[in-house]
């Protein structure tokens, strides 16, 4: 019986880039995925990782999709174009499905919210390319991908209130409000 998990000749190469501007994080990624076999390698920024995937090509890679200087799309794009076959998972705190649509066309294989656990990151990378994504435990209230979805607004926003407000068709007072409050569970 053959395994679908892998492409050719990737079952022996174990080899593995991480790419996130959150430094313990990724240090503690990677360390969880050198415990499980992989030949890690960090990249904290677009530059970093573009660098590291040339000098030698990944079989897997985990890209966050907010970088300090630029996109994680970015990377996925041209680990596809060095390495096609490459098995890539996406991270990031503020996902939607537009992203994530793009993700999986530059050939991310999942699409992962943060926080997520080196449990959940080896299970994406190692599961077999048919298989179906399992719903999650614990997933988001309503309220909290509302407020998700305010914060990432904001942010995009440059964290200005007005031009947030505008953009979401929302009173500014109601705005405020809402981003001085605690995220829902």
């Amino acid at each position: 019986m053959t395994d679908t998990s892998v492409g050719t000749g990737m079952l022996d190469d174990k080899s593995l880039v991480i790419v996130d501007d959150d430094l313990p994080f990724l240090n503690r990624l990677g360390r969880a995925m050198e415990a499980r076999g992989f030949k890690v390698r960090l990249a904290q920024s677009v530059k970093e990782s573009l660098d590291l995937i040339r000098e030698e090509p990944p079989a897997y890679a985990v890209v966050d999709m907010r970088l300090e200087d630029g996109n994680g799309l970015d990377v996925l794009q041209f680990l596809n174009e060095i390495r096609p076959e490459a098995r890539a998972i996406v991270l990031t705190g503020y996902g939607n499905i537009a992203t994530a649509v793009t993700a999986v066309k530059l050939g991310a294989v999942d699409y992962l919210a943060k926080p997520a656990d080196a449990d959940d990151v080896y299970a994406a990378l190692m599961a077999p390319s048919d298989a179906k994504a399992t719903p999650p435990e614990n997933p988001m209230s309503a309220d909290r991908v509302r407020w998700e979805h305010i914060q990432r607004v904001y942010e995009l926003c440059n964290r200005n209130v007005s031009e947030t407000a505008r953009r979401l068709n929302m009173h500014r007072r109601t705005l405020q409000r809402i981003l001085a409050k605690r995220a829902p569970k």
